[in-house]
């Protein structure tokens, strides 16, 4: 990727869970996540917890006195256990998105022996609250209405780690329903474009970016996507996904 004049490159994490995730690791912790991906060398990463986006505040302050940037956002699991990652512009529309799927969420209790702990956390990672349903559990709406929502809220709305034979939206439905509106698609690091595009010749339209899904913080930045931007700002992150300009992703 050739950088051009007045441009920057930034390095991002899209997806990563924190101990709100019950599949998360409880040392996701704000302090210990963000301390890890700046170690990473990240500029940015996305706070992506099950179905909550309750983490995202804690994760933000910390990472403003480091000089990193956390984009809000939600990995949500719809009707068809489709995984789908939400980001959205501020905590203002994303608490909305999640009071909206908390509603939709199966009123399945969490059972911490059986699924791992949930729990939303402080800047000092002390525990502030413990949800009650099973986050990981899906929501009752489907993925055509989940990507209707975010984009109601002015959100992005890209399917998860699609290469996978579990929660990917191919192997879930067998293809990307062509009215799909995506913003873009997530590969995971397992997987390349190429390869993808090769199978199925019409992904060759959308636009790709990787995160490490990480649960665990030695994972953090294992999987990313660099920026070329003129600044690292939300409206530039969407004219990158655009393909606008100058601005341009490349997976790492």
């Amino acid at each position: 990727m050739k950088l051009l004049r007045n441009m920057k490159y930034y390095k991002a994490d899209m997806h990563l869970h924190t101990a709100l995730s019950p599949c998360g690791s409880l040392d996701m912790g704000p302090q210990n996540l963000v301390r890890h991906a700046v170690e990473a060398g990240l500029d940015m990463i996305a706070v992506t917890d099950h179905n909550s986006g309750r983490q995202c505040r804690s994760v933000a302050r910390v990472a403003s006195d480091q000089g990193l940037s956390v984009l809000c956002g939600v990995e949500v699991n719809t009707r068809e256990e489709v995984h789908c990652l939400a980001y959205f512009p501020s905590f203002r529309e994303l608490d909305a998105f999640d009071r909206l799927l908390y509603g939709q969420l199966a009123d399945i209790p969490n059972d911490p022996d059986k699924f791992g702990y949930q729990v939303v956390v402080d800047e000092q990672e002390q525990i502030v609250d413990y949800p009650q349903k099973l986050l990981i559990s899906s929501v009752d709406m489907g993925v055509d209405e989940v990507e209707q929502a975010v984009h109601r809220l002015g959100g992005l709305f890209i399917p998860a780690h699609i290469d996978r034979l579990r929660n990917g939206i191919i192997a879930q439905l067998g293809f990307i329903p062509p009215g799909l509106k995506c913003d873009a698609l997530e590969i995971s690091r397992h997987s390349n474009v190429e390869t993808l595009v090769r199978e199925h010749p019409y992904l060759a339209d959308y636009s790709f970016l990787r995160g490490s899904d990480a649960h665990h913080p030695e994972d953090i930045g294992r999987g990313g996507t660099r920026f070329q931007l003129a600044d690292l700002t939300w409206r530039e992150i969407c004219m990158a996904l655009e393909g606008t300009g100058e601005r341009k992703m490349e997976l790492l």
